[in-house]
């Protein structure tokens, strides 16, 4: 079953932004509303950059949250710094250490986003379904972040 991301489109927007000298907020918030427009599964998209030791929202499409700043290590954000690893949650009340946006998310899916072995930030997307997020989104997913790792 193909993704339902497309990740196409967005990555020739992000590189038409580029072009016309659009500044990093821009090309984050571009991000985190076309993944979103994609439509279920993906309910709410954050884009967290790494400063120090904690990561910060810069952009996001979808519900607000109170999780402006995140410490490495903490939550699954902080977990996939940590571990160097994305992480695809499948029931985010199946994590000890989950942090909640909000009351309505089931599962999480975090990409980071690096350049080498440099973690520049992170990709985070909420559903309010139940393990939607295939190989194939992460993938569609992971393309959009390896743009981001280009051009920001």
């Amino acid at each position: 079953m193909a993704a339902r991301l497309d990740p196409q489109p967005i990555l020739a927007g992000l590189r038409g932004l580029f072009c016309r000298e659009a500044g990093r907020q821009s090309l984050l918030q571009y991000a985190a509303e076309r993944i979103r427009a994609a439509g279920p599964p993906y309910t709410s998209t954050y884009l967290y950059m790494l400063q120090d030791d904690e990561l910060v929202l810069e952009a996001f499409s979808g519900r607000v949250t109170e999780h402006a700043r995140i410490p490495v290590g903490k939550g699954v954000c902080g977990t996939a710094v940590a571990s160097g690893q994305d992480q695809n949650v499948p029931d985010v009340r199946a994590v000890s250490n989950y942090l909640a946006c909000n009351t309505f998310t089931r599962s999480e899916l975090v990409v980071l986003i690096r350049r080498g072995d440099a973690v520049l930030g992170q990709i985070d997307v909420d559903s309010d379904q139940l393990d939607p997020f295939t190989s194939d989104e992460a993938a569609a997913v992971r393309a959009v972040a390896d743009a981001l790792a280009v051009l920001l």
